[in-house]
Order: C-alpha cells, then sequence, then structure tokens
C-alpha cells in the first residue's frame, strides 16, 4: 500500500487555523448587518482594517508587504467569505485583495508597493480596479481612457464603469490607452484618486450586491507622475489578461461555497417546515432536486479545485479557469432558483438570505467575463475548433 499519495487539495493545520478564525469573524461581525448595509447601500470602511487586522487581505502576498501564506490561503478566503451574507461585502473584499492589487505586487516598483499596495493590504486604503468603460468591457482591447505622456506625468482623459469599491477608493489600478488602437497600446497605472480632475460620476444602482459600490469615474486632464506606470508602457494588455484569472478564479470557488451554503440552508428550511403532514424535504421531489444540485455542486468545485492546483503552481490554466467559472457561474442560476422555491413566499422577502441571493447571483455570468466570453476563450484552447 503506496503512503506517499499528495493530499488534494492541500489544506494543512495553517489553513485550518486561518478557515476557522475567519469564519468566526465573518459569522460574528459581518453576517448580522447582511439585510442593513445591502438597504444602506454601502458597508462601513472599519470593514476593511477588521479584515486586514485577521491577515484576510494580505494571504499570498510576501511579507515585506504585510502579506502571508499561499494560494490555497486565497482558495480559504473566498469560500469562508460567503458566510457573510452578503455579497456586496464580498467583491469588495476581493476586488481590495485578489484583483487591485495582485499586479502592483507583481510588477510595481519598490515605491508603488509603499504607497499603494502595503496600504491596501493593511486596510489603510481602499482600492479599484478601473478596467471596464461604458463601451468596453469584455473587450478589453478598445478602451478608450488615454494617458498622453507630457515631461515626466501622464495626463489622462476618459470615464471607467461597473468600478467596485469607486465611490471611495483612495486609489485606482487603471487600464489606460498609451499607444496604437488595439492590445498594443494599453499600459497600467496607480492612480491616486486625490488628483486634480477626477470625479466620481454616479454611483450606480444595482439589483443586486447592493452593499458594494459600483461607480461611474471620470478623468479631465488628470495628472500623475510618470514612475506610477505599472511594468512597461503599453505591454499592460497581457497584464490585465493575467490578472482577470485570478479574478475568475475567486469568482469560481465563491460561487461553489455560495451554493454549498444555498443547499445547506434549504435542507435545514426543509426540515424545519411542513405541507400535508410531513416536512418538505421528505418529499421525493426535493430530496431528488437538492441531491442533484449537491452531486453538480461537487463536480464544480474539483473543476475550481483542479485550476487553483494549476493557478498555484504557476501552470497554464486559462482553460481551466474559464471552465469552473462558466460551470460554477451557470450552475448557479438554477441551484438558487430551486433553493429559493423550497422557501415558498418567505424566499420572495428580502429578510431571508436567499431572496437576496437570487438577485446576488446574477452577476456571475456577467462580470469578470461573460459566460459567452468563456464559451469563446474555451474555444480558442481546445483543438478542433
Amino acid at each position: 500500500m503506496s503512503t506517499g499519495t499528495p493530499i488534494f487539495p492541500p489544506f494543512t493545520p495553517e489553513h485550518d487555523l486561518f478557515r476557522a478564525s475567519l469564519r468566526a469573524y465573518v459569522e460574528r461581525e459581518l453576517a448580522p448587518h447582511a439585510a442593513d448595509w445591502d438597504a444602506a447601500g454601502i458597508f462601513p470602511r472599519e470593514v476593511f482594517t477588521g479584515m486586514a487586522a485577521l491577515g484576510a487581505l494580505g494571504v499570498g502576498y510576501p511579507e515585506s508587504v504585510g502579506g502571508g501564506g499561499d494560494y490555497w490561503h486565497v482558495v480559504v478566503l473566498a469560500e469562508e467569505l460567503v458566510k457573510s451574507r452578503n455579497a456586496g461585502v464580498n467583491m469588495a473584499m476581493l476586488v481590495q485583495a485578489q484583483m487591485a492589487t495582485p499586479i502592483i505586487n507583481e510588477i510595481g516598483t519598490d515605491e508603488q508597493k509603499k504607497l499603494f499596495l502595503a496600504p491596501a493590504l493593511a486596510g489603510e486604503k481602499i482600492a479599484a480596479l478601473g478596467v471596464s468603460e461604458p463601451d468596453a468591457g469584455s473587450d478589453v482591447a478598445n478602451l478608450k481612457t488615454t494617458a498622453r505622456r507630457v515631461g515626466d506625468d501622464f495626463v489622462i482623459n476618459g470615464a471607467k464603469m461597473w468600478i467596485t469599491n469607486g465611490t471611495r477608493a483612495d486609489f485606482v489600478t487603471l487600464a489606460v490607452r498609451t499607444g496604437e488602437v488595439g492590445y498594443g497600446g494599453i499600459s497600467l497605472l496607480t492612480f491616486p484618486t486625490d488628483v486634480k480632475g477626477f470625479s466620481i460620476g454616479k454611483k450606480l444602482s444595482k439589483i443586486g450586491n447592493l452593499s458594494s459600490d459600483t461607480a461611474l469615474l471620470f478623468f479631465e486632464d488628470c495628472k500623475v507622475p510618470a514612475r506610477y506606470l505599472l511594468g512597461e508602457e503599453n505591454a499592460g494588455f497581457y497584464h490585465i489578461m493575467t490578472n482577470f484569472q485570478g479574478e475568475r478564479l475567486c469568482a469560481a470557488v465563491g460561487a461553489v461555497a455560495g451554493m454549498q451554503q444555498m443547499v445547506d440552508d434549504a435542507i435545514q428550511y426543509g426540515n424545519e417546515r411542513t405541507a400535508f403532514g410531513k416536512p418538505l424535504i421528505k418529499m421525493q421531489v426535493w430530496k431528488h432536486k437538492l441531491v442533484e444540485h449537491l452531486t453538480a455542486i461537487e463536480a464544480a468545485r474539483w473543476l475550481a479545485y483542479r485550476a487553483c492546483d494549476l493557478f498555484a503552481r504557476g501552470e497554464p490554466a486559462t482553460k481551466e479557469i474559464s471552465m469552473a467559472k462558466l460551470f460554477a457561474g451557470d450552475l448557479m442560476q438554477k441551484v438558487v432558483y430551486d433553493c429559493q422555491q423550497i422557501h415558498g413566499g418567505m424566499g420572495y422577502v428580502t429578510e431571508s438570505h436567499i431572496a437576496r441571493a437570487f438577485v446576488d447571483a446574477r452577476l456571475i455570468t456577467i462580470g469578470g467575463g461573460a459566460s459567452e466570453i468563456m464559451k469563446e476563450i474555451i474555444s480558442k484552447l481546445v483543438p478542433g475548433f
């Protein structure tokens, strides 16, 4: 009998300890406020510092910038955040820790890490990622916001849309056009929002993820030092595409954990609620439906874990990540529908978790690359298409 079989996924006692402390914090400090923060359309800034105090914002980063742990700590973060019962908070934390900031760690200068990355991981500065525009969402190569070199500065003009943390971000990891039309003329900048000419057009009203502030941003002759350029000029497109992989993987992992929570809640409600003299869960229609979902969720989990394993080891994983997001996102639409259905009337009032989850879940097939984009990516990576 072999005793050398590796454990997969490779969660260690250190990961388990982080999971326990994070879960306790999320359930104690965040979940009780979920409905109120959705109603308010915002959550307290102190949540950023609270999460940072746990080390949750710095997972996967070097200790030199205030981080620690490996990529499987990031997986734990994405899984445990769903216990907040608030998708807007979850999105804001993941943008802060895993979407707007990884690229600064990878290609930023020591100055950029000191001014932007380290304060973000400490929860002292709020970060946003500025890629999408009114006319360019998934079509990044056609973004129009420009950054023109003038002496030792870049002068920025344009607009960004769908920007999470946008109304109160202290800085934006900003995608701009510095060269020719197309993917070859895109660069990245660290952009502090206290610059003259920057303004918040409006906070966008959404059907879900209500506590997450999503903004339209304007840039009018905004001047930032040229040394705030991230990496090489006109080489930003590759970094954006690489950054998308981490974002999509977090989305897939979070979706799996969210679906598991929905089904667990549905089973609990089905045991408590009776109809025609017996608990709902004893009715074959619900037993079979939820078992089908549990089976599909397990498949989605291992598809996501496989992608996490490749990503953590630095192996090519674009196909697997795209498949994980596509499968989990589309599955989530079915799971949330049935889990809301078993709750009956209670599933239609916003005081119930499942009612808010119903509108929150819609975003995953749209944000971070729509399901149709995932299919197109996969088709390019599978021989025969």
